[in-house]
């Protein structure tokens, strides 16, 4: 199977830790979404990374449709447990990471690809305090645990890790290692894992 994504997209990130703690074999293949000639049409019709593409030339796209076929695949570990209420928690953990994502990359968006006299302040401050109460459910959420949920990595960590890891990557002056330390924490952890190392945002 064939990964098409770049370096620097969080979800694409995700797809790719989910790829590595389940040790799936893939090829990697860089795809520029925002070119008008991007080939990526070829495969999504969205126009959109991560896209997974199968031997066969089947694609599947976005990062929840695609980590949740990976996950179903042979071999351990299951990062998204079968038991109703528990996978529904971890979805959950991915719902707020994603969602932290989501206004991270329209802020960003605002600011670098808008003149500033076209800018929305009111639309920035929105999406900024969508990341600051994300980060402060998952900081409420994690508490004093080792893991997002349960006692070992799941799909949550992977979400919440790369989500802490992009916006470092992006906002590097947001203080939230200061204010949620249990999230630093866990964010250092995460990133000794060869999943994380190997995955990094460039």
């Amino acid at each position: 199977m064939k990964l098409l994504g770049s370096h620097a997209s969080p979800y694409v990130r995700k797809v790719r830790v989910v790829l590595a703690e389940k040790n799936i074999q893939h090829e990697f293949a860089m795809a520029d979404v925002m070119s008008p000639d991007s080939p990526i049409f070829e495969t999504n019709p969205l126009g959109k990374i991560p896209c997974l593409v199968l031997p066969g030339g089947e694609a599947f796209y976005g990062s929840q449709v695609i980590v949740e076929y990976l996950d179903s695949l042979p071999g351990a570990p299951a990062l998204i447990p079968g038991e109703a209420l528990q996978k529904a928690r971890i979805r959950r953990w991915e719902a707020l990471a994603d969602g932290a994502l989501d206004a991270g990359i329209l802020t960003r968006w605002e600011a670098v690809q808008r003149a500033p006299q076209h800018q929305d302040p009111s639309w920035v401050e929105r999406q900024t305090r969508k990341m600051n109460e994300a980060l402060k459910a998952m900081s409420e959420g994690l508490a004093d645990k080792a893991f997002c949920a349960g006692s070992t990595f799941t799909l949550a960590d992977a979400c919440v890790g790369c989500t802490l890891g992009w916006l470092l990557f992006r906002f590097p002056g947001m203080d939230w290692p200061i204010r949620y330390p249990n999230l630093q924490r866990l964010f250092e952890r995460l990133s000794q894992r060869t999943s994380f190392a190997t995955t990094l945002p460039a």
